[in-house]
């Protein structure tokens, strides 16, 4: 994780769970400490790329936080590699400070809640993981 002193400077985040054809979306506060799950982004490519601008504009979040998968074992793999290109993507367009989470079994986790959006509820695991290491 990178959670730096620069991130304690930031009082909102905007938090996403990426993925080939579906993204978790979920924003929080370090206030709260707490994350709400938004409607999870269907896109692809570009089209990704308008919706995370949508949601920025929303919100209007001083960082962003990612996801990053390992496996259990904490070797990187297929995926790792896709959401740390993602954080470059999003630092390259839109120029808000960008943090990484280890966010091994957050979808699990998601899923064993019952959540009916497990992007959005494996990004409010994110965040929230994320919030907390800034206490």
């Amino acid at each position: 994780m990178m959670a730096t002193t620069a991130a304690a400077d930031c009082q909102s985040f905007l938090a996403f769970d990426y993925g080939l054809k579906r993204t978790g979306v979920a924003v929080g506060t370090r206030l709260l400490g707490t994350a709400s799950p938004q409607k999870s982004i269907h896109a692809e490519g570009k089209a990704r790329f308008v919706q995370v601008a949508e949601r920025i504009r929303e919100w209007q979040p001083d960082a962003l936080v990612v996801g990053v998968p390992f496996h259990p074992d904490g070797a990187e793999h297929e995926n790792t590699l896709r959401a740390r290109r993602f954080v470059r993507q999003l630092q390259g367009r839109f120029g808000l400070p960008v943090f990484e989470v280890d966010e091994r079994y957050s979808t699990t986790e998601a899923l064993a809640s019952g959540a009916r959006d497990a992007d959005a509820a494996s990004a409010c695991i994110i965040l929230e993981q994320f919030l907390r290491s800034l206490e």
